[in-house]
């Protein structure tokens, strides 16, 4: 696979390369975790031992959803709390896009159930790039906004993994949690400064290593039957150590790369918030950066890896933590199955 730093010097040095959506903002963020807590010490009965799962992955709990909770439960609880806190009626609401790899239902959509609930008439869409989905959303929905198409846009990460977790798989169970993020997404008119809002942004997806993480079974290349089922192919798969060694590899390079493209250093970074995966990843990706703790926001102590809902539940804690504020520049980087990835330097107004 070709690097990211090596794709970029192949192009054109010029600005119309450097992608950007400024003079757009995040009005407010939102969460939701189910309330069922499920501490390491409660995996023991599935033979898995506590000590590794801190050692190996840095997770103390995570949150599971309960049997009749689904993701659009999650994700409702999510959107309504960032309106509530925006003071935004859901009727100006116009899009709402939602990633998520844990959907409903094939059909209707996720986002058309969020949709219904939420009261709005808005256009609704899903979108599966799994742990990078919600920058996708993000991405996609701030170019909306920007064009003018579209007024006040919701961007929601909803994911109920322990759906789509194989009980009997001890390495990878411990890893994944259910949570919802949200965020509202505006034109900054209020003001004329539009050197803020996503300064640089990047996507990429690298398919040809996708079986690396993926759920095999009950899809139209294997739809559910009994064979699926004793091969446990319902259940989502991962191959973890080269999955680590792409992670590790990859982020450096896509931070190198966005903050290349809005013409900034590491140093004015306020706050990184990446994907929470895995501590090692984490760790072994701000040793290359080398950066400070301090502009590091992690909560998978508490949550685990959540899935689309990894970077808008953080950002959303970090803004109630008073950890971003006014101005602030913060770099989010997702990275996962798919194998996808996606990165943004936003500064807020």
């Amino acid at each position: 696979m070709a690097s990211i730093a090596n794709e970029t010097q192949n192009e054109e040095s010029t600005p119309s390369m450097k992608r950007s959506v400024r003079g757009i903002e995040i009005v407010e963020t939102g969460s939701y975790a189910p309330q069922n807590v499920v501490h390491n010490r409660d995996l023991a009965r599935l033979g898995c031992d506590e000590d590794w799962i801190i050692q190996r992955t840095g997770i103390i709990e995570r949150r599971h959803a309960g049997a009749e909770e689904a993701s659009s439960d999650l994700a409702y609880f999510a959107a309504k709390d960032c309106l509530d806190k925006s003071g935004i009626d859901p009727a100006e609401i116009d899009l709402i896009l939602l990633a998520t790899m844990t959907p409903d239902h094939y059909t209707p959509s996720t986002a058309s159930l969020v949709q219904a609930r939420l009261g709005c008439k808005a256009a609704a869409i899903d979108m599966n790039a799994a742990c990078s989905g919600f920058m996708y959303a993000m991405i996609t929905g701030s170019q909306f906004v920007k064009t003018g198409c579209y007024n006040t846009v919701l961007a929601i990460g909803a994911d109920k993994m322990s759906a789509v977790i194989d009980p009997e798989d001890i390495k990878t169970y411990p890893l994944f949690g259910d949570a919802a993020g949200a965020a509202i997404l505006r034109r900054a008119n209020h003001d004329p400064d539009l050197e803020k809002g996503i300064l640089a942004f990047r996507l990429g997806s690298v398919g040809e290593m996708g079986y690396l993480i993926s759920v095999p079974g009950c899809g139209s290349r294997a739809p559910a039957d009994n064979k699926v089922l004793d091969e446990r192919n319902q259940f989502l798969k991962m191959n973890g150590k080269p999955v680590f060694k792409w992670a590790v590899k990859i982020i450096p390079e896509i931070v190198e790369v966005v903050l290349n493209d809005a013409d900034m250093a590491l140093e004015e970074i306020d706050l990184l918030i990446l994907h929470q995966a895995n501590k090692r990843i984490v760790d072994a990706a701000l040793k290359d950066l080398d950066i400070p703790d301090s502009k590091v926001f992690v909560n998978l102590d508490k949550y685990g890896n959540t899935s689309a809902a990894s970077i808008p539940l953080a950002l959303d804690e970090a803004y109630q933590q008073g950890r971003i504020q006014r101005n602030s520049k913060v770099l989010l980087c997702g990275f996962g199955a798919g194998l996808t990835w996606g990165a943004c330097v936003y500064q807020g107004y």
